[in-house]
Parts: structure tokens; sequence; C-alpha cells
């Protein structure tokens, strides 16, 4: 599977596990079996990135596009037919499916001016995790960021689950060394987290201030939050992380519960200390309607509010529950986002990272069309607004099409796609 629509010839560089960063030149073209947000490290120095598995959704599918690199993944063999040094050109231009050429391809690239894409009615957003990545696009034509993914910030600059910090004495003797070698400077350590989350989220809010800039709070699985330093020793073993103990359900949880204060206590710094108050907080997979009620009351002790200070608290619409009890949630939330990721997984059910199932997960299905429909309905019945933030309209214009003739709200775009997606929505926009 195509991932991006960029050209990247290279140098391939095989790696098996990311514990051999040290084996990988800058700027290669990254090939591997599969990858988790342990290869961050390695993914900001790659061209490209080719795996032998995963879907659309797949992390290494999810990170290239935040990073602006091509990728091609789900390919089954590309470990045992690439080797490293071996000199490549990957493309995504050609389709939905990536090829790879033998030796470095000559090809043709067009520059687009800016002030040529045309004006539309729909507000265009951006999907961002890299605070570095957020200034590289900050010049697209987007009114804010539908989607900061606060996993990146966490895994790939604070690095430190942040119960470890808490609770030092609970984590293994190696683990506890590099705790104390990567907050050498702070004599409090959770203060290390706020600070790191903080600064990571202010800079992405920063490059579209004054627009909303939507912050989901931290949605690992378990077996994520365990690859942490330290999480092993807070984490539990499940069988079926996807379903498990994540989102909304870890906020009140006395598991997690001050884990979630310190991401509470970064969000208010980037808000009331550094000034960026067009920070919107978001609740990621929340099942029901009392587990909202459960989250928005934590979040007001530890002084996230919804209402007070302008605060707005949008929630996402993933999970079946989301959309059935639409007219519900938005009494108690200021704007769904669509996560339509889990929300096809969810409905079909279909494994999102399997690449054997990749053919029957399509969010252009008709039970997932319908679903944004009712929920776009009740939701604006009750004037709260929707936007999108999955994967869908940056992969499949038509998406786009049916999402800006429902009348969507917003639609948040991965970096690649938004020239393309604006061309679209203008057309569509004309007939309407």
């Amino acid at each position: 599977l195509a991932i991006g629509e960029a050209i990247s010839p290279g140098q391939v560089c095989v790696i098996k596990d990311p514990s051999e960063a040290d084996k990988f030149i800058d700027n290669a073209i990254l090939v591997t079996e599969m990858t988790d947000p342990d290869w961050g490290p390695i993914l900001v120095r790659a061209s490209a990135i080719i795996t032998d598995k995963g879907g659309r959704t797949a992390h290494a599918a999810i990170v290239s596009r935040e990073l602006g690199i091509p990728a091609i993944v789900g390919t089954q063999n590309a470990t045992q037919v690439l080797h490293s040094g071996q000199s490549v050109t990957l493309s995504c231009a050609e389709g939905s499916e990536g090829i790879v050429y033998e030796g470095i391809l000559n090809y043709e690239k067009r520059d687009i001016r800016l002030e040529d894409i045309p004006k539309i009615r729909t507000q265009i957003m951006l999907n961002i995790a890299n605070p570095t990545a957020a200034f590289r696009w900050h010049n697209l034509p987007c009114k804010g960021i539908g989607l900061v993914r606060m996993e990146f910030i966490i895994a790939n600059i604070i690095k430190i689950h942040p119960l470890a910090l808490l609770n030092p004495s609970k984590v293994s003797k190696p683990d506890y060394e590099k705790i104390n070698q990567l907050t050498i400077r702070y004599p409090n350590k959770p203060d290390y987290f706020i600070d790191q989350l903080a600064e990571g989220i202010s800079q992405i809010a920063s490059s579209q201030f004054p627009y909303p800039v939507i912050v989901r709070m931290s949605d690992f699985k378990t077996n994520e939050y365990a690859n942490l330093i330290g999480g092993k020793a807070f984490e539990p073993v499940e069988n079926n992380p996807m379903l498990g103990f994540r989102g909304a359900s870890r906020y009140y949880s006395k598991e997690y519960r001050e884990g979630f204060s310190l991401e509470c206590q970064a969000i208010r710094k980037a808000r009331e200390v550094i000034g960026l108050n067009n920070i919107i907080v978001m609740v990621p997979f929340c099942r029901t309607l009392e587990e909202a009620d459960r989250v928005l009351e934590v979040m007001k002790e530890e002084g996230l509010e919804r209402g007070k200070d302008g605060l707005e608290v949008y929630v996402m619409a993933e999970i079946p529950s989301n959309i059935i009890l639409a007219e519900q949630f938005a009494d108690r939330f200021d704007g769904f986002s669509i996560g339509s990721n889990d929300l096809t997984q969810l409905t079909l059910g279909v494994d999102r990272d399997s690449a054997r199932l990749a053919h029957l997960f399509d969010e252009r299905n008709d039970a997932i069309k319908q679903s944004i429909v009712h929920l776009i309905e009740k939701a604006h019945k009750k004037k709260r607004k929707v936007g999108i933030c999955g994967q869908a309209p940056s992969d499949y214009p038509d998406f786009a099409e049916f999402l800006v003739k429902s009348g969507i709200d917003s639609i948040s775009l991965t970096p690649d796609s938004v020239l393309e997606v604006i061309q679209h929505v203008a057309q569509v926009e004309k007939l309407l």
C-alpha cells in the first residue's frame, strides 16, 4: 500500500529492531518488518519507509504522513528481497500500490503556488504530532490543527512513563538510571513530564495561533505504554490492547489517575502560563455517557473545567456508542471529531492493523457513511461542530466530497494531502 504521493530515491537500510539505531544511516530508506513508537528516533532520520506488515492505519503509515515522507506498508517480503546498501527508487505517486524500482531513477518535481489554491468554505485543518513538523507545514492554507497526538511527544521526547516519574522506586534499576539521566536537571521528576509535554504542545499550537488546535489526551494502548521507560512496572498485559485499558477509561482509574494529572497540568501550563488559549482538549475512546461524566469531573478537579476561561472539550467519535448516543454526548462535549480508523474497525469488526484484512477495511463502506451522516445531523441539532481527523479524507478525495455534501464543519488532513483535497472540495462546493 502506498502512503503519500512522493518519490524517494536512496540507499536501503534493513533493520530488524529499534535497538539497532546505530546501524541506521541518516536519510536512508528504512526497511523493516513493522514499526511501533519505539522506532521514533529512527523514523525521523529516514527519507522513506518500507515494511513487511501493516495497513493504512499502521504506525509506520501514520508517522510517515506526519513526517512528510513516503512509505510502502504491507509488502510481506521487503526485508527478504531488499538488502542494506542497495540503491532503489521508492514511488508512491502511481496509485494505491507503492513500487520499488531498482537503481536511482530520474523523476519530475512540480512546484505549486499557494496563491493559486482556491478559497473554500469548509474549514481545512492539519493532523500533526511532531512539534518540528508543525513549523514545516505551517504555511499550508489551513485554519488550525484538528488532531495533535500527544503520544508522539511522550514517546519520542519525554520517553518515560509518567507513573515511573511519580513512583521511581517501583521501576527496575536500569530504567531508574535512564530516568535519572534524562531528568538530571529536575529535582522534582514529574516536572520533567509537565514541562516537556507543555513545550511540545505549545510549539504545535503556536504554529497555528489563533486558530483552534485540538489536543487529544494520551491514547496509547497498554503495550505501547509498557514500552516507555519504566512502563512495564505499571501496565497490565492484555490479550487485545486495542479494545482494552485505553483512552477515557484510564483517566479516572486509580491505576492511571496520577499520570493523567500530569497531562492536565501540561495542558494548563500551555494554555494559562504560555498563553495558548487556542488549545482545545479532546477525550479519546470514551465508551459510555457515565464515563464521559467521570472524565469531565476529573478534569475539573485538575483545573481543566469545560467552559472556564473559554476551554472547550471535544470527544472523539470513534465508537458506535458515540454515534448512537450522539445527542447525549453532545450535551456533555463542545464538539466531535470523527476517528474514522477506529470507527471503521469497530463497525466492520476488522483489525485495522491487519495486512491480511486490509481489503475489507474501507471507511467508504455504507455503514460508516450512514453513521457519519447520523452524527452530523444529531450534533448540529444540538449546535455542536463535527470534524474528522481520521485518515479517510486524506486518502480518498471522493470521501472528502461525501463529507462536504453531508455538512461536515471541518476536515483535518495529513499535510501531504492538503492541496489535493482543497482542490477537490472547491469543485464540490461549486455544485452545492
